[in-house]
């Protein structure tokens, strides 16, 4: 069997004018997660409906775990290609216990109720299968809805948005929940997403998009420290930017020379995340802290510059520096610069 679960080729599909998808390539490994990540309109439910069959992409092709079921002469239906799908509003039949939901999708087979059964406990609603949906809270009506995609044991199961209608206290609880069934499933799954923290918390990997493209996709990690651009660098994470002159592996900016971590040449922009700037109460210092958020137990600064730039700066919440103070700034380490006719291009995506 194929170690590559999905594979996606030059995917392409327009609405008219929209191209809403334009040129999309990525694989997904079995086993793993992939969260696409991006603002509402990029595209990323558009290739989730292209991946389960539900549209027929324009151009490019789609397998799943080697067999080709979408491209040049192939269009293989949804009900064939074995790929579950959770649904933003769950789509629970309202007409059906909790049990009936999860058995829908299911052959009449002898073993057909233990199979409901074992589901049920697996998603942590064991002895819940009378209930009604209505009867459930958002968090169980979703593991009933994941229950009820993982029943027919798809190739790939397909999220969309499968927290947003959850409270933000019950958002954390469940997204580490459903991380733990996918990885005891060793379902491979795909999940799209407007929300950073959710992508970078429960995803193996990564696809930043934007106007139908993918940016980047790599682990949450390689995004946050080695962004392909500053539009990927503020997708995944707060991001200051400065403009500067770099002179191989230095650049001089309003804050001096500061290190880069890679080479370059000529006009760059540097990346300052704000958890990676240091401060210090200066009273000849040039900048000045004229606002503060608290965040528990960190704070984030608000430093105006001299030439009227302001960085965000994440510190912990006992460093006393009160707004109006006079402080010198650097940053912590070695920053990333991007070439400044490439990152005004990305930026206009």
């Amino acid at each position: 069997m194929s170690e590559i679960a999905v594979r996606v080729a030059g995917l392409a599909k327009a609405y008219g004018a929209v191209r809403a998808v334009d040129g999309v390539d990525f694989t997904v490994r079995r086993g793993t997660i992939l969260a696409l990540l991006g603002p509402s309109g990029c595209g990323k439910t558009t290739i989730l409906r292209l991946i389960a069959g539900f549209e027929r992409p324009d151009q490019g092709e789609v397998e799943l775990e080697g067999q080709r079921v979408a491209g040049p002469g192939v269009e293989v239906p949804p009900e064939r290609r074995r790929v579950g799908m959770v649904f933003q509003d769950y789509a629970l039949f309202p007409h059906l216990t909790v049990a009936a939901n999860v058995a829908f999708g299911l052959p009449r087979i002898p073993d057909r109720r233990a199979r409901v059964e074992a589901l049920l406990a697996q998603v942590g609603l064991a002895g819940l299968g009378h209930r009604w949906p209505h009867e459930l809270s958002g968090g169980q009506q979703q593991r009933v809805a994941l229950a009820r995609a993982l029943a027919p044991r798809p190739r790939v199961l397909l999220l969309d948005e499968p927290f947003s209608n959850l409270d933000a206290p019950l958002r954390a609880r469940v997204r580490a929940e459903v991380r733990a069934l996918l990885a005891e499933a060793g379902v491979t799954a795909i999940f799209v997403t407007h929300d950073r923290e959710e992508a970078l918390g429960l995803a193996d990997e990564v696809g930043i998009l934007a106007a139908g493209r993918l940016l980047q996709l790599a682990a949450p990690e390689v995004l946050y420290r080695w962004p392909a651009s500053p539009a990927v660098a503020t997708a995944v994470g707060d991001a200051n930017f400065l403009d500067g002159t770099a002179q191989g592996l230095t650049a001089t900016c309003e804050l001096g020379t500061v290190p880069l971590a890679q080479p370059s040449e000529g006009p760059v922009r540097l990346l300052l995340r704000p958890e990676a700037i240091r401060l210090e109460v200066d009273t000849a210092g040039s900048a000045r802290v004229v606002g503060r958020e608290f965040l528990g137990p960190d704070q984030v600064l608000h430093v105006r510059l001299p030439s009227g730039a302001t960085l965000r700066v994440r510190l912990p919440a006992d460093q006393p520096i009160g707004a109006g103070a006079q402080v010198a700034v650097w940053p912590r380490g070695p920053l990333l610069a991007f070439p400044r006719a490439a990152a005004d291009e990305a930026e206009g995506v």
